[in-house]
């Protein structure tokens, strides 16, 4: 699963990787969830564009979004045939830049955040859908979910899913649906190899999507994991038993 990820490399340096012909120019997000826009890199006429999508997919076909929920992943075992998802698999494969992503692992009391990245720190790209749904009045939203597949032994130990990570070699393969169908592009959607990734908890400020700082991608600290651990229940005092009512010879049912 994918619900939350970073973007920090210098814009520059993404457009170098990726191939996309625009220059923009966007600040490092630490923080990004679902329904915020993100940068996604996509093929028109034959070039690699940059464009702007909300995270959640809403296929073309859908008539009022507010009755449609929210898509952020699209597993890839069924993306080719499910109806959400087998158009944009044919026509509109994506990749979404990416320094790492978080993920939340479940324990006894609690749910702990980890921050993932590669292990030789370069960007990452993940593999997305895209599609453009247009409105009753003619309104445009581009809208990408990021796909997901069973997570490698290793990473298995956070959550039994991970997100696609489409390596630079075959950016092409992916992104190219006129050259490149969608059997082809299947055989892409797996998980990173085991090793590739590395991990650390962070602290749980990264649950609340206000909170958008290089300090959440960071460690936890063992002074934030004292602070953070959840503390014990008080327990009830114990209750004194009522007093005996007196018998007034009327008996009584309580």
């Amino acid at each position: 699963m994918c619900g939350r990820f970073v973007i920090t490399s210098p814009p520059e340096a993404l457009r170098q990787i990726f191939g996309y012909v625009e220059q923009p120019n966007f600040p490092p997000r630490h923080n990004i969830a679902p329904t915020q826009p993100i940068p996604v890199v996509i093929i028109e006429n034959g070039t690699r564009h940059f464009h702007l999508m909300r995270w959640g997919l809403l296929p073309a076909w859908v008539k009022d979004p507010r009755k449609f929920a929210l898509v952020f992943n699209a597993r890839s075992e069924t993306a080719k045939d499910k109806p959400a998802f087998k158009n944009a698999m044919k026509r509109r494969r994506c990749l979404i830049p990416a320094d790492g992503y978080y993920e939340w692992q479940s324990s006894e009391r609690r749910k702990r955040p980890h921050f993932i990245h590669r292990r030789d720190g370069q960007p990452i790209g993940l593999a997305g859908l895209a599609e453009t749904w247009i409105g009753p009045n003619g309104e445009e939203l581009d809208t990408v979910a990021i796909v997901t597949a069973p997570a490698s032994a290793d990473l298995g130990v956070l959550h039994p899913r991970v997100p696609v990570t489409i390596a630079p070699g075959d950016f092409e393969r992916w992104l190219d649906c006129g050259a490149h169908d969608d059997e082809a592009a299947m055989a892409l959607l797996t998980a990173p190899a085991e090793g590739e990734f590395v991990w650390h908890e962070v602290s749980t400020r990264v649950n609340r999507v206000a909170n958008d700082d290089a300090q959440l991608t960071l460690p936890i600290t063992a002074e934030e994991m004292a602070a953070e651990q959840p503390k014990p229940a008080k327990k009830a005092a114990p209750r004194k038993p009522a007093p005996l009512a007196s018998d007034d010879g009327q008996g009584s049912l309580f």
